[in-house]
């Protein structure tokens, strides 16, 4: 599984530095985030450095007021539902876009669904057919399926949009899902169990997924055999809400503080904590492995106390993100019980490590991933039951296509 960059507010040079480091990898750019002239520069640049793009249209809701994302020529003027002369001009505006960017695939367009229900799924299937009227190749196509927490947590719009996507004739989905109340960890099983049954189907029907928006957690998503998820630096861009492109409030002007992350607890602390562990005896605990590949953080490690460490935001992030690529890339085993079983011992590594630093006073606060445990646990467990067999059988073509 791999780990895409979800481009967010601030993210240029992360993309630039990060590419270069990896010597490759993909950007999902953002309308919302980069004006027309900024979205061709950055893509030059990423395939100057051996990497892909892909373009998210976010075109989720046509009625969206972002300031930026709207003057983006693409963007609807008069909503495009059921079809007609808009989705027509919104389409080829995008597919021209897409080659002027050098995209790898082009992500159309899709509606966010409240439910899944005969009107949402006609719009798809309309997006879809005016793609196929433009002459855009199957294998070039990835299809957007943004759905509201509700909907995913339904069984039954589950399955009706399973049904539906085995009809597209596409490369691949491109899921988007909307966080029980907007947490950035999701705490609902029923949510977990079905996002996974929802990626498992997809991979089953020999389409690739890509993930957007997701953190830590959703590493769980590499037992379902997802092909990529997607992740930045804030957190409007490691969990899906619809609110984010029909406001101009930026993550610049929020409070910020600087957090570490560390992979092996799946949780990130503030630095503040990290001077207790200090204090305790217990920093080393913190300390993420070396297999990671990530140097970022290690001044908070041999500095004399943590917060007298020169570890800036920039750091924070590229620890981040290169950890969880590092992690993303090492999720898939062999077979499919044996990369359960990884997902699981890790979060059990994780919550036992967790409740003893808690004893300690050193917590993660709304970044500590422990009342999501037991959530990701039971989907994992539901994954086995349900999709176990077939699973297990398929596990080499559902883990190991590429994207």
């Amino acid at each position: 599984m791999e780990l895409f960059l979800q481009f967010g507010y601030g993210m240029m040079e992360h993309c630039r530095f990060l590419i270069g480091q990896w010597d490759g990898g993909v950007v999902v750019l953002s309308p919302r985030d980069l004006s027309a002239g900024q979205l061709q520069r950055l893509a030059d640049q990423v395939h100057g450095l051996n990497g892909t793009v892909l373009l998210d249209p976010q075109i989720y809701r046509p009625t969206f007021s972002h300031g930026r994302l709207i003057k983006h020529t693409f963007w609807p003027t008069t909503g495009f539902a059921f079809g007609g002369a808009e989705l027509s001009r919104c389409l080829t505006e995008l597919i021209t876009l897409n080659e002027q960017l050098n995209t790898g695939s082009i992500v159309l367009p899709g509606l966010y669904a409240e439910r899944i229900d005969d009107d949402w799924l006609q719009n798809q299937l309309l997006i879809l057919e005016e793609a196929q009227r433009q002459d855009v190749a199957p294998e070039m196509m990835f299809h957007t399926v943004a759905i509201s927490s509700d909907a995913l947590r339904n069984d039954v719009q589950v399955e009706v949009l399973l049904d539906a996507i085995r009809g597209w004739d596409v490369d691949g989905i491109y899921l988007v899902c909307q966080h029980p109340n907007s947490d950035y960890y999701v705490s609902d099983p029923g949510w977990l169990a079905n996002c996974l049954d929802l990626i498992a189907g997809i991979r089953l029907d020999h389409k690739s997924c890509v993930v957007g928006y997701a953190n830590h957690q959703m590493l769980i998503a590499s037992a379902a055999g997802a092909s990529a998820i997607c992740s930045g630096t804030w957190m409007n861009v490691r969990s899906f809400g619809v609110e984010k492109f029909d406001t101009n409030n930026d993550e610049e002007v929020k409070q910020r503080a600087t957090w570490y992350y560390a992979p092996h607890l799946l949780a990130e602390f503030k630095v503040q904590y990290l001077d207790l562990a200090k204090k305790v005896g217990e920093l080393a605990t913190l300390k993420s492995s070396p297999a990671l590949l990530s140097p970022y953080a290690d001044e908070l490690f041999s500095a004399p106390q943590p917060t007298l460490a020169a570890f800036t935001e920039q750091q924070a992030f590229r620890h981040y993100l290169q950890s969880l690529r590092a992690q993303a890339q090492a999720a898939v085993q062999d077979t499919f019980d044996a990369t359960v079983d990884s997902q699981l011992q890790q979060l059990d590594t994780a919550r036992n490590e967790l409740l003893r630093l808690r004893r300690l006073g050193i917590v993660g606060q709304q970044r500590d991933m422990s009342d999501a445990i037991d959530a990701s646990r039971g989907a994992l467990e539901s994954l086995r039951v349900t999709r176990g067999a077939v699973l297990r059988r398929m596990w080499r073509n559902v883990a190991f296509d590429v994207v």
